[in-house]
């Protein structure tokens, strides 16, 4: 095993706990992995916005890959680059959806679109920290290139949008979950394993010095990016079988212990 330089970490269900805290043991041992000179960064689907908060708590200075690799930025509001959605496919698609009847969200300028205050949302906006904008229309606010839209339902629910969606848009949108009800659209190019790759190449790291630990089908191509790959405990089957390491769950410092026992120890 090659020594890690850098590390990606996914936020819900794989470093925060299920109560959205970051256990005292994984703070120490990401704080001691930075000051033994090794990156740490963290890599979600949740906005800039709403990890910020995060790396902060953990003194991070490394660019925040969030919105599944849709945009890579720094704390100071530095941005490393942006994917979002094409205009015209984004029109598209909120016409394409809106009929489903589903939750729908609309990511501008890392700010939260709703059109309507469902339970959905709700919960979405609590779980996120971040103020929501509520509109009459969201096919009215598509003025600028969105970064992200994600869609909340039942997970057959989704599946089946999932399958029209594909057949309707093809490889002109990226389509992945982050939990089973949330269903998540971006730019092709906007996958977390690209952007870590990104990044990684900006610090002259190889993929063979990389560790990344995920959860979910998002996470997905980043594992199999690192020459590291881990999933947590509580992973789904696909992303433990593409593994090259399985932790503890989230909720038992699964974060921590790959974290000491591979790069501290």
């Amino acid at each position: 095993m090659s020594e890690i330089k850098l590390i990606a970490l996914d936020l819900d269900d794989t470093l925060l706990r299920n109560d959205l805290q970051i256990s005292p043991r994984a703070k120490t041992a990401i704080r001691s992995a930075v000051e033994r000179g090794v990156a740490v960064t963290l890599a979600t689907g949740r906005m800039f916005a709403s990890a910020i908060p995060f790396a902060q708590e953990l003194g991070l200075d490394l660019p925040l890959i969030t919105y599944q690799g849709a945009l890579v930025k720094y704390a100071d509001g530095r941005v490393v680059y942006h994917r979002p959605i094409p205009l015209e496919i984004a029109r598209e698609l909120v016409d394409f959806i809106l009929p489903y009847g589903y939750h729908l969200n609309v990511y501008l300028n890392d700010e939260l679109f709703m059109q309507e205050d469902s339970p959905e949302g709700q919960r979405y906006a609590a779980i996120a920290k971040v103020p929501v904008h509520l509109v009459s229309d969201l096919r009215n606010i598509i003025a600028i290139e969105p970064t992200k839209l994600v869609i909340i339902a039942k997970e057959p629910q989704l599946d089946a949008l999932a399958e029209d969606l594909n057949l309707r848009f093809g490889n002109k949108i990226n389509i992945t979950k982050s939990k089973p009800y949330f269903l998540e659209l971006a730019h092709p190019q906007a996958t977390k394993g690209k952007a870590l790759a990104t990044l990684a190449e900006s610090l002259n790291i190889g993929a063979h010095e990389v560790m990344a630990v995920g959860d979910s089908p998002n996470d997905l191509d980043m594992i199999r990016y690192a020459g590291f790959g881990v999933a947590m405990g509580n992973a789904v089957e696909e992303v433990k079988k593409c593994a090259r390491y399985i932790t503890r769950s989230n909720d038992d410092d699964g974060v921590a212990e790959v974290i000491e026992k591979f790069v501290l120890s």
